[in-house]
């Protein structure tokens, strides 16, 4: 029995199920569907397959995709479209496979045991991720250190609490001190092509940020008028 985990946007998660893909319901796996946050993915245990609902909102799936693609987990990811839904998927979604969320309990079964069949990278006797030179890195500005092995941060040698979009944010400006990135590549990096918020959200999670680094270190992201934000600092070897 495999630990399946549903990322859906629909609230109350815990009863999605049977409105997303019932058959999946009906599978001999323990499945646990959660908001479609990815950041408890990736500090946490993976589970042995992603299962992320796009029938209730496609560009929450897709931007869901590409965040745990960058996660980097090595766990399958399989995507529930409705057939209205295929019409948008193209190659900029990353998954191992999709089925329609009207599909029966044979072919999602079947769907499943060949990607709980996969070999995972970085899985002994499997090409791991190291080899291909995406080794996460820690980076160091300032006191502030960013590892992206451990996902976590530390300001002067305190761990800070961030969210995941705190978190990818704060990663960008780092591994870019001294540069000044406009509010529009934050948000197009950061939350995606996809997204369709303004570039006030930017600037709300950067308040968050400052916040969190807390007063001795907030100027270190400094505000360029009319332009957007550079993180400031002297860059160090994390030892």
């Amino acid at each position: 029995m495999a630990d399946l985990v549903l990322l859906t946007p629909r609230t109350p998660a815990d009863t999605a199920v049977p409105e997303v893909a019932p058959s999946l319901g009906l599978l001999p796996h323990t499945v646990t569907a959660r908001p479609m946050d990815v950041g408890p993915l990736a500090t946490g245990v993976e589970p042995d397959l992603v299962v992320v609902d796009a029938v209730t909102d496609l560009v929450a799936a897709r931007g869901t995709v590409r965040s745990l693609e960058t996660v980097g987990l090595s766990c399958p990811v399989l995507v529930v479209v409705s057939v209205d839904g295929l019409s948008v998927i193209d190659e900029r979604w990353p998954m191992d496979d999709l089925v329609l969320c009207t599909a029966g309990p044979a072919e999602i079964s079947a769907r499943v045991r060949l990607l709980l069949a996969r070999p995972r990278p970085g899985a002994p006797g499997t090409q791991g991720a190291a080899e291909d030179g995406a080794e996460p890195e820690t980076i160091r500005v300032a006191d502030v250190v960013v590892d992206e092995a451990s996902w976590s941060v530390r300001a002067g040698g305190v761990p800070l609490d961030l969210t995941f979009k705190e978190f990818e944010l704060l990663r960008y400006l780092v591994q870019r001190p001294g540069r000044v990135v406009t509010r529009d590549i934050l948000l197009q990096e950061v939350w995606g092509l996809d997204y369709y918020g303004g570039t006030r959200t930017v600037d709300v999670h950067i308040r968050r940020l400052r916040a969190k680094l807390g007063p001795e270190r907030e100027s270190l992201i400094g505000t360029i008028r009319g332009v957007g934000y550079r993180f400031s600092g002297p860059r160090g070897d994390e030892s």
